[in-house]
């Protein structure tokens, strides 16, 4: 059996590198992602370039040797922009947060399809959005909540229009997750008071993201495609 490749943005910590750690358990290749290369698995790319992302496609497809599987995107930026802030930088967090979040995850998803397309081979799409993506976020987190409801809706068009070219395409919508990213908004939200929202009593971990991108990269069904597995604790249920 040949093994398979997977590209995984933002595997540097947190759940990126708890995706790549269960991959690799399954006997994959990942080709791992940071701003900045930190070994030689792991490709170096700043997303708030606008080139950056075909590099990195080019540069993971030739490691690859011409051909990739799967791409989670799980790269993210959680920045919060006050909403007096002055207009430049208000927009300079808006466009930032849309770039990372869903503009270089859109160019990515596009290369891949277009790559599995051309090869006339099965491929899929993990997308790592946000609990935010359907009921939006902080007053502070404009630009947040629209970039990972901007990707949910990507996801759902991508799976309608080439299910039936053997490319799937799956979401994942968590709540809080147990990152420095979240810790550090959970405790600008009042710490553990928050933690009265979700019902669970807990927020999740990052292995538990893992377990749902491992499945959907691999196992999920192929009617599965289009789904979106929420993973908040009940703290949104729809």
């Amino acid at each position: 059996m040949i093994q398979k490749t997977i590209l995984v943005t933002g595997s540097s910590r947190g759940i990126g590198a708890a995706i790549r750690a269960q991959l690799e358990e399954r006997g994959i290749r990942v080709i791992g992602h940071a701003s900045e290369a930190y070994d030689d698995a792991t490709i170096g790319a700043d997303l708030t370039d606008p080139l950056a992302p075909q590099a990195l496609w080019d540069e993971a497809l030739e490691r690859a040797g011409g051909r990739i599987d799967a791409v989670i995107n799980n790269a993210g930026l959680f920045s919060a922009t006050a909403l007096d802030t002055s207009d430049i930088d208000w927009l300079d967090g808006w466009e930032e947060t849309l770039r990372i979040n869903l503009t270089a995850a859109a160019q990515l998803s596009r290369f891949a399809v277009r790559h599995w397309l051309d090869g006339n081979h099965a491929g899929r799409l993990v997308h790592i959005a946000s609990r935010a993506g359907h009921r939006g976020d902080s007053p502070a987190h404009w630009h947040y909540a629209a970039a990972k409801g901007g990707m949910l809706a990507m996801h759902k068009t991508i799976a309608r229009a080439y299910a039936n070219k053997g490319v799937l395409s799956f979401a994942i919508a968590p709540g809080f997750v147990d990152t420095s990213m979240a810790d550090d908004y959970l405790t600008s939200r009042g710490g553990d008071g928050l933690l009265a929202d979700i019902p669970l009593g807990r927020v999740a971990e990052p292995d538990e993201i893992a377990t749902m991108a491992t499945f959907c990269a691999l196992d999920a069904p192929g009617s599965m495609t289009g789904a979106v597995l929420d993973a908040n604790g009940a703290s949104y249920v729809r």
